[in-house]
Protein backbone atom coordinates (compact mmCIF):
# COMPACT_ATOMS: atom_id res chain seq x y z
CA UNK A 1 0.00 0.00 0.00
CA UNK A 2 1.31 3.47 -0.89
CA UNK A 3 1.03 6.19 1.71
CA UNK A 4 1.11 9.75 0.44
CA UNK A 5 2.06 11.47 3.66
CA UNK A 6 2.90 11.00 7.35
CA UNK A 7 1.11 12.84 10.12
CA UNK A 8 3.55 13.58 12.94
CA UNK A 9 2.23 13.63 16.49
CA UNK A 10 4.10 15.26 19.35
CA UNK A 11 3.46 15.13 23.08
CA UNK A 12 5.30 17.54 25.38
CA UNK A 13 5.55 20.25 22.76
CA UNK A 14 1.77 20.54 22.90
CA UNK A 15 2.04 21.68 26.54
CA UNK A 16 4.06 24.74 25.59
CA UNK A 17 2.49 28.19 25.61
CA UNK A 18 3.10 31.12 23.30
CA UNK A 19 6.58 29.83 22.41
CA UNK A 20 5.30 26.48 21.12
CA UNK A 21 6.08 27.50 17.55
CA UNK A 22 9.80 27.58 18.42
CA UNK A 23 9.70 23.91 19.42
CA UNK A 24 7.61 23.02 16.36
CA UNK A 25 10.07 24.80 14.07
CA UNK A 26 12.99 22.98 15.74
CA UNK A 27 11.17 19.68 15.24
CA UNK A 28 10.60 20.47 11.56
CA UNK A 29 14.32 21.23 11.11
CA UNK A 30 15.33 17.97 12.79
CA UNK A 31 12.93 16.02 10.59
CA UNK A 32 14.29 17.68 7.45
CA UNK A 33 17.81 16.84 8.59
CA UNK A 34 16.89 13.17 9.18
CA UNK A 35 15.00 12.80 5.89
CA UNK A 36 17.81 14.38 3.85
CA UNK A 37 19.64 11.05 4.11
CA UNK A 38 16.64 9.03 2.87
CA UNK A 39 16.21 8.35 -0.82
CA UNK A 40 13.23 10.29 -2.15
CA UNK A 41 11.80 13.80 -1.99
CA UNK A 42 9.91 14.99 1.07
CA UNK A 43 8.30 18.22 2.21
CA UNK A 44 7.84 18.84 5.93
CA UNK A 45 5.11 21.38 6.66
CA UNK A 46 3.02 22.77 9.48
CA UNK A 47 -0.70 23.16 8.90
CA UNK A 48 -3.40 24.09 11.42
CA UNK A 49 -1.56 22.75 14.44
CA UNK A 50 -0.37 19.63 12.63
CA UNK A 51 2.97 18.62 11.13
CA UNK A 52 2.98 16.57 7.93
CA UNK A 53 5.67 14.90 5.87
CA UNK A 54 4.48 14.88 2.27
CA UNK A 55 6.08 12.25 0.04
CA UNK A 56 6.74 13.94 -3.31
CA UNK A 57 8.35 10.98 -5.08
CA UNK A 58 8.87 7.25 -4.70
CA UNK A 59 10.48 6.39 -1.37
CA UNK A 60 11.45 3.49 0.86
CA UNK A 61 8.72 3.21 3.50
CA UNK A 62 10.79 1.33 6.11
CA UNK A 63 13.81 3.62 5.71
CA UNK A 64 11.61 6.71 6.03
CA UNK A 65 9.89 5.49 9.18
CA UNK A 66 13.23 4.45 10.69
CA UNK A 67 14.65 7.94 10.06
CA UNK A 68 11.64 9.60 11.69
CA UNK A 69 11.84 7.25 14.68
CA UNK A 70 15.25 8.74 15.48
CA UNK A 71 13.93 12.32 15.71
CA UNK A 72 13.41 13.38 19.31
CA UNK A 73 10.14 15.24 19.83
CA UNK A 74 8.06 12.83 17.73
CA UNK A 75 5.56 10.84 19.80
CA UNK A 76 3.82 9.07 16.93
CA UNK A 77 4.07 8.60 13.15
CA UNK A 78 0.81 8.04 11.27
CA UNK A 79 1.05 6.82 7.64
CA UNK A 80 -1.64 8.73 5.75
CA UNK A 81 -3.57 8.19 2.52
CA UNK A 82 -4.63 11.51 1.00
CA UNK A 83 -7.93 11.55 -0.92
CA UNK A 84 -9.55 14.15 -3.15
CA UNK A 85 -12.96 15.42 -1.98
CA UNK A 86 -15.28 13.92 -4.59
CA UNK A 87 -18.40 13.52 -2.47
CA UNK A 88 -19.44 11.16 0.32
CA UNK A 89 -20.18 8.15 -1.90
CA UNK A 90 -16.66 8.21 -3.36
CA UNK A 91 -15.20 8.74 0.14
CA UNK A 92 -17.02 5.61 1.36
CA UNK A 93 -15.63 3.57 -1.53
CA UNK A 94 -12.11 4.84 -0.88
CA UNK A 95 -12.37 4.03 2.84
CA UNK A 96 -13.45 0.46 2.07
CA UNK A 97 -10.55 0.09 -0.38
CA UNK A 98 -8.13 1.52 2.22
CA UNK A 99 -9.22 -1.03 4.84
CA UNK A 100 -9.13 -3.92 2.38
CA UNK A 101 -5.65 -2.98 1.12
CA UNK A 102 -4.29 -2.57 4.65
CA UNK A 103 -6.04 -5.37 6.55
CA UNK A 104 -7.29 -7.81 3.90
CA UNK A 105 -10.66 -9.26 4.86
CA UNK A 106 -11.40 -6.72 7.58
CA UNK A 107 -12.69 -8.66 10.61
CA UNK A 108 -11.71 -6.39 13.51
CA UNK A 109 -13.55 -4.15 15.90
CA UNK A 110 -13.34 -0.53 14.85
CA UNK A 111 -14.33 3.02 15.57
CA UNK A 112 -14.50 5.93 13.14
CA UNK A 113 -13.10 9.21 14.42
CA UNK A 114 -13.91 11.97 11.93
CA UNK A 115 -12.64 15.50 12.31
CA UNK A 116 -14.12 18.26 10.16
CA UNK A 117 -11.38 20.85 9.83
CA UNK A 118 -13.22 22.46 6.88
CA UNK A 119 -16.50 23.71 8.29
CA UNK A 120 -18.25 24.07 4.91
CA UNK A 121 -18.22 20.30 4.44
CA UNK A 122 -21.89 19.24 4.20
CA UNK A 123 -21.75 16.66 7.01
CA UNK A 124 -20.82 17.15 10.66
CA UNK A 125 -18.18 15.07 12.38
CA UNK A 126 -20.85 13.01 14.18
CA UNK A 127 -22.72 12.38 10.94
CA UNK A 128 -19.50 11.27 9.26
CA UNK A 129 -18.77 8.85 12.12
CA UNK A 130 -22.20 7.24 11.79
CA UNK A 131 -22.41 7.14 7.99
CA UNK A 132 -18.87 5.85 7.41
CA UNK A 133 -19.39 3.26 10.14
CA UNK A 134 -22.46 2.04 8.27
CA UNK A 135 -20.52 1.82 4.98
CA UNK A 136 -17.80 -0.27 6.65
CA UNK A 137 -20.29 -2.61 8.32
CA UNK A 138 -22.03 -3.19 5.00
CA UNK A 139 -18.74 -3.91 3.24
CA UNK A 140 -17.25 -6.29 5.81
CA UNK A 141 -19.60 -8.76 7.43
CA UNK A 142 -17.10 -9.96 10.07
CA UNK A 143 -16.25 -6.55 11.59
CA UNK A 144 -18.09 -4.76 14.38
CA UNK A 145 -18.13 -1.41 16.12
CA UNK A 146 -16.47 -0.91 19.51
CA UNK A 147 -16.38 2.73 20.60
CA UNK A 148 -14.49 2.03 23.84
CA UNK A 149 -11.58 -0.27 22.95
CA UNK A 150 -11.51 -0.72 19.16
CA UNK A 151 -8.80 -2.78 17.50
CA UNK A 152 -8.71 -0.20 14.71
CA UNK A 153 -9.28 3.51 15.20
CA UNK A 154 -10.01 4.88 11.73
CA UNK A 155 -9.24 8.61 11.62
CA UNK A 156 -10.69 10.74 8.84
CA UNK A 157 -9.72 14.41 8.70
CA UNK A 158 -11.61 16.71 6.37
CA UNK A 159 -9.33 19.53 5.21
CA UNK A 160 -8.71 20.91 1.70
CA UNK A 161 -8.14 17.24 0.97
CA UNK A 162 -9.19 14.24 3.07
CA UNK A 163 -6.59 12.52 5.24
CA UNK A 164 -7.18 8.90 6.28
CA UNK A 165 -5.05 6.91 8.73
CA UNK A 166 -5.48 4.10 11.26
CA UNK A 167 -1.97 3.29 12.51
CA UNK A 168 0.31 5.15 14.89
CA UNK A 169 3.94 4.03 14.89
CA UNK A 170 5.65 4.99 18.18
CA UNK A 171 8.29 7.71 17.99
CA UNK A 172 11.15 8.26 20.45
CA UNK A 173 9.39 11.05 22.38
CA UNK A 174 11.40 13.71 24.16
CA UNK A 175 12.14 17.22 22.90
CA UNK A 176 13.75 18.41 19.63
CA UNK A 177 17.54 18.52 19.87
CA UNK A 178 18.87 22.04 20.31
CA UNK A 179 15.91 23.42 22.25
CA UNK A 180 17.58 22.96 25.65
CA UNK A 181 21.16 24.13 25.22
CA UNK A 182 24.36 22.16 24.84
CA UNK A 183 26.48 19.88 27.05
CA UNK A 184 29.77 17.96 26.90
CA UNK A 185 29.64 14.16 27.15
CA UNK A 186 32.56 12.22 28.65
CA UNK A 187 32.44 9.34 26.18
CA UNK A 188 34.29 6.11 26.91
CA UNK A 189 34.17 2.77 25.14
CA UNK A 190 31.78 1.30 27.70
CA UNK A 191 28.05 0.68 27.75
CA UNK A 192 26.96 3.53 30.01
CA UNK A 193 28.23 6.78 28.49
CA UNK A 194 26.62 6.37 25.02
CA UNK A 195 23.30 5.69 26.78
CA UNK A 196 23.80 8.81 28.92
CA UNK A 197 24.42 10.88 25.78
CA UNK A 198 21.30 9.47 24.13
CA UNK A 199 19.15 10.22 27.17
CA UNK A 200 20.32 13.82 27.52
CA UNK A 201 19.84 14.39 23.78
CA UNK A 202 16.31 13.10 24.15
CA UNK A 203 15.59 16.06 26.42
CA UNK A 204 16.54 18.48 23.64
CA UNK A 205 20.21 18.98 24.55
CA UNK A 206 22.80 19.21 21.79
CA UNK A 207 25.96 17.29 22.70
CA UNK A 208 29.66 17.36 22.00
CA UNK A 209 31.98 14.70 23.43
CA UNK A 210 35.45 14.16 24.85
CA UNK A 211 37.34 10.86 24.85
CA UNK A 212 40.54 10.20 26.80
CA UNK A 213 43.00 8.13 24.79
CA UNK A 214 46.14 6.55 26.30
CA UNK A 215 48.47 5.27 23.56
CA UNK A 216 50.30 2.90 23.50
CA UNK A 217 48.33 1.39 26.40
CA UNK A 218 45.11 1.79 24.44
CA UNK A 219 45.08 0.88 20.77
CA UNK A 220 43.84 2.70 17.69
CA UNK A 221 41.05 0.12 17.62
CA UNK A 222 39.91 1.38 21.03
CA UNK A 223 39.78 4.89 19.61
CA UNK A 224 37.88 3.71 16.54
CA UNK A 225 35.42 1.95 18.82
CA UNK A 226 34.61 5.27 20.49
CA UNK A 227 34.29 7.00 17.10
CA UNK A 228 31.85 4.26 16.07
CA UNK A 229 29.86 4.76 19.29
CA UNK A 230 29.73 8.51 18.64
CA UNK A 231 28.36 7.82 15.15
CA UNK A 232 25.60 5.64 16.61
CA UNK A 233 24.65 8.29 19.17
CA UNK A 234 24.79 10.99 16.45
CA UNK A 235 21.98 9.19 14.60
CA UNK A 236 19.74 10.54 17.36
CA UNK A 237 21.60 13.61 18.63
CA UNK A 238 22.76 15.09 15.34
CA UNK A 239 26.39 16.10 14.64
CA UNK A 240 28.94 15.66 17.47
CA UNK A 241 32.38 17.28 17.81
CA UNK A 242 34.48 14.52 19.38
CA UNK A 243 37.59 15.73 21.27
CA UNK A 244 40.22 12.98 21.48
CA UNK A 245 42.60 13.85 24.34
CA UNK A 246 46.00 12.12 24.67
CA UNK A 247 45.92 11.33 28.40
CA UNK A 248 48.94 9.01 28.64
CA UNK A 249 51.48 11.39 30.18
CA UNK A 250 49.01 12.63 32.79
CA UNK A 251 48.09 9.08 33.77
CA UNK A 252 51.71 7.98 34.07
CA UNK A 253 52.56 11.04 36.15
CA UNK A 254 49.64 10.39 38.52
CA UNK A 255 50.66 6.72 38.69
CA UNK A 256 54.20 7.74 39.61
CA UNK A 257 53.40 10.40 42.21
CA UNK A 258 50.13 9.46 43.92
CA UNK A 259 48.95 6.56 46.13
CA UNK A 260 47.69 3.80 43.88
CA UNK A 261 44.44 3.31 45.78
CA UNK A 262 43.59 6.96 44.91
CA UNK A 263 44.68 6.68 41.28
CA UNK A 264 41.20 6.30 39.76
CA UNK A 265 39.71 9.24 41.69
CA UNK A 266 42.59 11.61 40.92
CA UNK A 267 42.58 10.54 37.26
CA UNK A 268 38.83 11.21 37.07
CA UNK A 269 39.28 14.64 38.63
CA UNK A 270 41.74 15.65 35.92
CA UNK A 271 39.47 14.21 33.23
CA UNK A 272 36.66 16.40 34.56
CA UNK A 273 38.91 19.46 34.53
CA UNK A 274 39.91 18.90 30.89
CA UNK A 275 36.34 18.09 29.84
CA UNK A 276 35.14 21.29 31.52
CA UNK A 277 37.81 23.29 29.65
CA UNK A 278 36.42 22.08 26.31
CA UNK A 279 32.83 22.49 27.55
CA UNK A 280 33.39 26.16 28.30
CA UNK A 281 35.28 26.64 25.05
CA UNK A 282 32.29 25.24 23.14
CA UNK A 283 29.60 27.15 25.08
CA UNK A 284 28.33 24.04 26.85
CA UNK A 285 26.19 24.46 29.95
CA UNK A 286 27.24 21.26 31.72
CA UNK A 287 29.03 17.91 31.62
CA UNK A 288 27.41 14.50 31.04
CA UNK A 289 28.72 11.20 32.41
CA UNK A 290 27.44 7.64 32.39
CA UNK A 291 28.03 7.09 36.12
CA UNK A 292 25.61 4.98 38.16
CA UNK A 293 25.75 4.95 41.96
CA UNK A 294 27.77 2.03 43.33
CA UNK A 295 28.48 0.38 39.99
CA UNK A 296 32.27 0.59 40.47
CA UNK A 297 34.61 2.05 43.11
CA UNK A 298 34.81 5.42 41.35
CA UNK A 299 31.02 5.74 41.39
CA UNK A 300 30.22 5.58 45.09
CA UNK A 301 28.61 8.68 46.57
CA UNK A 302 31.92 9.64 48.17
CA UNK A 303 33.79 9.20 44.88
CA UNK A 304 31.23 11.19 42.90
CA UNK A 305 31.47 14.01 45.43
CA UNK A 306 35.26 13.99 45.05
CA UNK A 307 35.11 14.27 41.25
CA UNK A 308 32.33 16.87 41.33
CA UNK A 309 34.44 19.07 43.58
CA UNK A 310 36.74 20.14 40.73
CA UNK A 311 33.86 21.29 38.47
CA UNK A 312 32.23 24.68 38.26
CA UNK A 313 29.72 23.52 35.62
CA UNK A 314 26.88 21.19 36.65
CA UNK A 315 27.42 17.46 36.01
CA UNK A 316 24.42 15.58 34.61
CA UNK A 317 24.26 11.82 35.22
CA UNK A 318 21.08 10.54 33.54
CA UNK A 319 21.67 6.85 34.45
CA UNK A 320 22.63 7.57 38.07
CA UNK A 321 19.85 5.43 39.55
CA UNK A 322 19.68 2.72 36.90
CA UNK A 323 20.55 -0.93 37.38
CA UNK A 324 23.06 -2.26 34.87
CA UNK A 325 20.36 -4.21 33.06
CA UNK A 326 18.29 -1.03 32.66
CA UNK A 327 21.26 0.58 30.92
CA UNK A 328 21.92 -2.50 28.78
CA UNK A 329 18.28 -2.51 27.64
CA UNK A 330 18.58 1.04 26.33
CA UNK A 331 21.97 0.27 24.74
CA UNK A 332 20.33 -2.62 22.86
CA UNK A 333 17.47 -0.36 21.75
CA UNK A 334 19.79 2.30 20.31
CA UNK A 335 22.19 -0.30 18.85
CA UNK A 336 25.31 0.70 20.83
CA UNK A 337 25.59 -2.46 22.97
CA UNK A 338 27.40 -4.70 20.48
CA UNK A 339 29.99 -1.99 19.82
CA UNK A 340 30.43 -1.21 23.52
CA UNK A 341 31.31 -4.80 24.42
CA UNK A 342 34.07 -5.12 21.81
CA UNK A 343 37.25 -6.14 23.72
CA UNK A 344 39.27 -2.94 23.28
CA UNK A 345 40.06 -1.34 26.62
CA UNK A 346 40.00 2.39 27.26
CA UNK A 347 42.23 4.38 29.58
CA UNK A 348 39.86 3.98 32.52
CA UNK A 349 40.44 0.23 32.62
CA UNK A 350 44.21 0.19 32.04
CA UNK A 351 45.47 1.93 35.19
CA UNK A 352 43.16 0.45 37.82
CA UNK A 353 44.37 -0.25 41.36
CA UNK A 354 43.79 -3.69 42.83
CA UNK A 355 42.11 -2.13 45.86
CA UNK A 356 40.81 1.34 44.95
CA UNK A 357 39.51 3.62 47.67
CA UNK A 358 35.70 3.64 47.78
CA UNK A 359 35.21 6.44 50.33
CA UNK A 360 37.79 9.04 49.36
CA UNK A 361 38.30 12.01 51.63
CA UNK A 362 38.54 15.19 49.55
CA UNK A 363 41.14 16.71 51.89
CA UNK A 364 43.32 13.61 51.56
CA UNK A 365 42.88 13.59 47.77
CA UNK A 366 43.91 17.24 47.53
CA UNK A 367 46.96 16.57 49.69
CA UNK A 368 47.98 13.76 47.34
CA UNK A 369 47.52 16.06 44.36
CA UNK A 370 50.15 18.45 45.77
CA UNK A 371 52.71 15.83 44.66
CA UNK A 372 51.76 16.69 41.09
CA UNK A 373 52.37 20.42 41.28
CA UNK A 374 55.72 20.36 39.52
CA UNK A 375 54.49 19.21 36.10
CA UNK A 376 50.72 18.74 36.06
CA UNK A 377 49.82 22.17 34.66
CA UNK A 378 52.28 21.74 31.82
CA UNK A 379 50.98 18.24 31.05
CA UNK A 380 47.39 19.52 31.06
CA UNK A 381 48.28 22.29 28.61
CA UNK A 382 50.02 19.80 26.32
CA UNK A 383 47.04 17.43 26.42
CA UNK A 384 44.64 20.26 25.59
CA UNK A 385 46.79 21.75 22.83
CA UNK A 386 47.34 18.38 21.11
CA UNK A 387 43.70 17.30 21.26
CA UNK A 388 42.36 15.88 18.00
CA UNK A 389 38.87 16.98 16.98
CA UNK A 390 36.76 14.60 14.89
CA UNK A 391 33.49 15.88 13.43
CA UNK A 392 30.90 13.13 13.64
CA UNK A 393 28.03 13.61 11.19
Amino acid sequence: MTFHSFLIKYAEIGLKGKNRYLFEDALVRQMEFALAKVEGQFKVRKEQGRIYVDCLSEYDYDETVEALQRVFGIAGICPVVVLEDEGFEKLGQDIVKYLRDLYGEFDKSFKVHARRGRKNYPMTSMELNAELGGVILNAFAACHVDVHEPQVLLCVEIREKIYVYSETIPGPGGMPVGTNGKAMLLLSGGIDSPVAGYMISKRGVQIDAVYFHAPPYTSERAKQKVVDLAKLVAKYSGPIRLHVVNFTDIQLYIYEKCPHDELTIIMRRYMMKIAEHFAKENNCLGLITGESIGQVASQTMHSLAATNEVCTLPVYRPVIGFDKQDIVDIALKINTYETSILPFEDCCTIFVAKHPVTKPNIKVIKRSETHLEEKIDQLMEEAISTTEIINIE
